[in-house]
């Protein structure tokens, strides 16, 4: 039976409360699942946050998982977003070590990337950029031969294109039976 470890956006609409990140988080954790991103915010509805969780894992474990946060009573609805439907974003801030001989080829990295520089100092200047993750990625590449004295991402959130999807439209039970299979079932590959 072949595994494969798949990067997969989750976001959730739970209540807005006190322990909840705390909840869904230990959950994910408790069955094996190590999170490569978390964010959550405030939604337009003040009783409800989104979470967006980017985690990697194979597809069975992943929509048990699913369906198990789903059962939650403090969730709303759970749905993979799909990376050609999806807008995903992060936010960087790098602070590098710069002196006068570097800053030229500092500023000309940020100016290809449009990074800001959003702090300058005689010896560091700090960068903020936002993105794509693999955006983000590539512009970390570009410093490697330069000393990172410190950094902060902010991981992915995400939002799915167009006006009121599915998701948003249809209790939860339709839009858990339109994304995941029945138990018993198998998997889609």
């Amino acid at each position: 039976m072949e595994h494969t470890e798949q990067r997969k956006v989750v976001s959730l609409l739970v209540d807005n409360q006190a322990g909840v990140l705390t909840r869904i988080s230990s959950l994910f954790t408790r069955r094996g699942f190590n999170i490569d991103s978390l964010t959550v915010s405030a939604t337009n509805d003040p009783a409800i946050s989104r979470i967006t969780v980017t985690v990697y894992g194979d597809g069975r474990k992943l929509e048990q998982l699913l369906l198990q946060t789903e059962r939650l009573e403090v969730t709303h609805q759970v749905f993979v977003l799909d990376d050609r439907k999806a807008l995903q974003r992060e936010l960087l801030l790098l602070k590098v070590a710069a002196n006068v001989a570097n800053r030229a080829e500092l500023r000309e990295i940020a100016s290809i990337y449009k990074a800001k520089i959003i702090d300058l100092s005689p010896d560091s200047m700090i960068f903020e950029l936002t993105g794509k993750p693999e955006k983000i990625d590539a512009f970390l590449r570009m410093f490697e031969g330069y000393t990172i004295l410190e950094q902060c991402r902010t991981g992915v959130t995400a939002l799915e294109r167009g006006g009121m999807h599915q998701h948003m439209q249809k209790p939860p039970q339709e839009v858990r039976a339109a994304q995941l299979p029945l138990p018993g079932t198998s998997c889609p590959r």
